[in-house]
């Protein structure tokens, strides 16, 4: 396997050393020259909640800044590192909806790779509302719920995926 194009991370987080590519496992990984630490470049989680209206219609983001302002998005945001899963959605979700949540089902995991300075790992989940007043925050200026047949202009090309996965599930068509 050919190295990365562009190596981004130069020295290692645990003794400041320099980081080159070097062979390991089969693949190229960035390992530090003084202690040998390996850095692994692994993808960041990120998660999202689709909350239904009793229509059917969906509840969507419009991005507050970044360069998918203005576009839209299922509600989602990043874990934490010494976060649990569940509690980093319902966290997450709360901040930009002001909406308390539960998770009732894992919907997919998929990977994200509209990003090239972050690959991420994205988890939808199907959420109900147990409190709280719908008012945008965190990330979003706007929010709003959308038919499945009639969708603003998406941010993530993964969440359009996962739009197209809830409207087979749910027998609606475009």
């Amino acid at each position: 396997m050919p190295y990365p194009a562009k190596q981004r991370f130069y020295f290692c987080p645990k003794c400041s050393g320099p980081l080159t590519y070097q062979p390991q496992k089969g693949r190229p990984r960035l390992t530090c020259q003084s202690c040998a630490y390996i850095f692994y470049e692994n993808p960041v989680v990120g998660v999202a909640g689709i909350l239904l209206n009793s229509r059917g219609q969906i509840l969507l983001g419009r991005r507050l800044s970044s360069r998918y302002r203005g576009l839209w998005c299922i509600p989602c945001g990043y874990l934490e590192y010494d976060e649990d899963l569940y509690e980093g959605l319902k966290r997450e979700f709360r901040e930009e909806t002001a909406l308390n949540v539960e998770i009732q089902e894992l919907f997919t995991a998929l990977s994200n790779f509209h990003d090239p300075q972050t690959h991420s790992v994205g988890i939808w989940f199907l959420v109900r509302t147990i409190g709280g007043t719908l008012s945008a925050g965190d990330d979003l200026d706007e929010l709003s719920f959308f038919s499945l047949d009639s969708l603003p202009p998406l941010a993530f090309p993964t969440d359009a995926a996962v739009l197209a996965m809830l409207r087979e599930k749910t027998g609606r068509r475009l």
